[in-house]
């Protein structure tokens, strides 16, 4: 469900450290509002990551910033143990890489939420979460409720 988010600033001020350019604009935009955006080919209909802006299929320059679904399966998954210090990070962590059910190959990396780390199973069906880091909303996965 779409969020309510300030918009009159442009976007690499409302999430500074987010690494914006001309091709993954439309990606972070969609973050305040609480939209996963994901480019899509409207010549030949697929979906791909990390966005370009051009489809790696086909090579049409006709892509068009969608939003996903957010439901997928758990592609893969590590709990790391140490790391750098990071505002809403703590150890274990859990990094996710979630096949999203749009398309097959179509995946996305982050993180689990709303879960215990040995809950997390291979091909476990999941949903879209957003959750606050330093005020800034960031995309998460969940387990699917009702799943």
């Amino acid at each position: 469900m779409p969020g309510t988010a300030d918009t009159s600033s442009p976007i690499w001020e409302r999430l500074p450290n987010a690494p914006i350019d001309q091709d993954n604009r439309a990606f972070y935009e969609g973050w305040p509002v609480h939209e996963l955006r994901v480019q899509k080919c409207a010549d030949c209909s697929k979906w791909h990551m990390p966005p370009r802006t051009i489809c790696p299929f086909c090579w049409s320059f006709n892509v068009v910033p969608t939003a996903v679904s957010g439901r997928g399966r758990v592609y893969l998954f590590i709990i790391l143990s140490q790391g750098i210090e990071s505002p809403g990070v703590t150890y274990p962590y859990p990094v996710v890489t979630i096949e999203l059910e749009e398309q097959p190959a179509l995946r996305f990396t982050s993180t689990m939420v709303d879960c215990a780390l040995s809950d997390i199973k291979i091909d476990m069906p999941v949903e879209l979460a957003w959750i606050d880091r330093s005020g800034v909303p960031f995309p998460a996965f969940r387990p699917r409720r009702g799943a």
